[in-house]
């Protein structure tokens, strides 16, 4: 199978449970709950996605023929050969092009696997960290995993919707906003909600907030 790549870059994880860990990050192209163009935006089932993932001409972004020749394109952005490979695949939506096969090659070169999705797809078995983001209105077939990190106000997708699910961490993260000031309104809402409700830990975009990819 070949993979289409928007980009990839090394760089800190800014959100959830593994915040402030260095990682490959590979954005795949596509996702099935929005084309990614504006005019699209409205209609989407996902409207406040702030992602570019059309196409493969970002940065380090290609189309690769199979799994060996991605596996081989992340490593020569891993610094420290000593240090097991972090690699983040992320989109879009990852699980629309991520198969057995990648899973196996990627691992067969020692790389750790985290995967950050919506949960509209199954997930093959054998990834290392599976990061579920729920969306209002979208069907969530994927409803376990390792961390639960959800964008926080979703009138439609709630915290109490989803946290009997099986996952191991529970993270709200505010939504981003053009408004400053309803950003901050966000942030201090999902603050709030965290303190009542303690089994919820507070995710900050901290990759925004220092000013690095």
């Amino acid at each position: 199978m070949s993979y289409s790549i928007k980009e990839v870059f090394y760089s800190l994880q800014g959100e959830g449970f593994h915040s402030g860990r260095p990682a490959i990050f590979c954005r795949f192209s596509k996702c099935n709950l929005w084309t990614g163009r504006e005019e699209d935006r409205a209609d989407a089932v996902c409207q406040f996605c702030d992602t570019d993932f059309i196409g493969t001409d970002g940065q380090n972004g290609g189309k690769f023929a199979d799994a060996e020749a991605l596996a081989q394109h992340l490593l020569q952005f891993w610094p420290d050969k000593k240090i097991t490979p972090f690699v983040v695949l992320t989109g879009g939506e990852p699980l629309l092009q991520v198969d057995r096969e990648l899973i196996e090659v990627f691992h067969r070169h020692g790389i750790e696997i985290a995967v950050e999705t919506n949960g509209t797809k199954q997930a093959p078995d054998g990834i290392d960290w599976v990061c579920v983001s729920p969306k209002a209105n979208a069907p969530l077939l994927l409803d376990h995993g390792h961390e639960l990190k959800l964008v926080y106000p979703q009138a439609d997708c709630m915290p109490e919707k989803v946290a009997e699910l099986a996952f191991d961490h529970f993270y709200l993260q505010p939504m981003d906003d053009a408004d400053p000031q309803v950003s901050e309104a966000n942030i201090k809402a999902a603050v709030q909600y965290c303190l009542e409700h303690p089994q919820w830990k507070l995710s900050l975009q901290t990759h925004k907030l220092l000013g690095i990819d």
